[in-house]
């Protein structure tokens, strides 16, 4: 009986740190990705910050005209989960068109961007914490809010 105990405590740990949503859908974002942006450098910025913060750098790649990407937007915008997220990590969308630019940036972490949105998880030193899962969030539309936000705190716990 201890085993199960054990097994279950991070799992109510995570549900613990993770913000209570209220069920229903998040408006989607229309335009959450800037592209125009030099992702090379807002990338090389946000680790910075996540350096002197102590924080895990999120990368969203995706782009304007993805419905899952547009979702997923929502659900990190929303004022439910800004605290949450702010407080644990660095995020910057990164827009890849149509799988045509930035792909690079996501190559330098040993991930290829197959679909989006794609989901990096990366300490402030440059370990990848969910190489087994960026692709986790694919189906952000079909996600309630707190599903998006407990597969997040899962992917940052790897």
């Amino acid at each position: 009986m201890k085993s199960r105990f054990f097994l279950a405590a991070p799992i109510l740990l995570l549900m613990a740190a993770a913000p209570s949503l209220p069920a229903g859908q998040i408006a989607p974002v229309a335009a959450p990705y800037d592209e125009t942006a030099d992702a090379h450098a807002q990338v090389d910025a946000a680790f910075a910050t996540a350096k002197a913060t102590g924080r895990t750098v999120l990368l969203d790649f995706g782009g304007n005209w993805c419905p899952d990407c547009r979702i997923l937007a929502g659900v990190l915008r929303d004022p439910t989960v800004h605290d949450w997220m702010s407080s644990r990590f660095v995020l910057l969308q990164i827009d890849v068109g149509r799988r045509t630019k930035n792909m690079d940036i996501a190559q330098r972490f040993g991930v290829t961007v197959k679909g989006v949105p794609t989901v990096l998880m990366i300490t402030p030193d440059g370990k990848l914490l969910n190489p087994d899962n960026p692709y986790g969030l694919s189906d952000a539309r079909s996600m309630s809010s707190q599903a998006v936000v407990d597969l997040l705190a899962k992917m940052a716990k790897s």
